[in-house]
């Protein structure tokens, strides 16, 4: 069996980018082991261990990295966030200061709202329709 473990997600500083993602948006740090060249390898993960792919926080290295920050996927939302309970995860992210872009909505897959995170990456909050 196959699955995608970790997704990278260019940021600019470690702990901001890990206080966001386990503050804002309640996501547990997995690890932060630091590494030879001064680098860290730094993975959260949503909620509960082995609930899905987590995100590798890579520390952009250069100009042409530090310019893909907030926009790796050219301003369409690029990452999705599941919840089994929609309204408690606006809520609490709302009253955390995450930017919603949108009212939430109801569409035939679900209830969703798109947000973007720290850095300007956009992401759906999406509450599946039951099969």
């Amino acid at each position: 069996m196959s699955r995608i473990a970790l997704v990278a997600l260019v940021v600019d500083d470690y702990d901001e980018a890990i206080r966001y993602y386990t503050e804002a948006l309640g996501f547990r740090l997995a690890e932060d082991t630091p590494r030879p060249d001064g680098s860290r390898w730094v993975v959260v993960e949503p909620g509960v261990p082995g609930a899905g792919t987590g995100l590798l926080l890579a520390r952009a290295k250069g100009e042409d990295q530090r310019a893909r920050i907030g926009d790796q996927t050219g301003g369409r939302v690029g990452f999705f966030l599941h919840t089994d309970d929609f309204a408690r995860d606006h809520a609490r992210m709302t009253a955390a200061g995450v930017t919603f872009l949108e009212e939430p909505r109801r569409e035939s897959y679900g209830s969703v709202a798109v947000f973007q995170d720290l850095y300007g990456n956009r992401w759906d909050l999406l509450q599946p329709a039951a099969p």
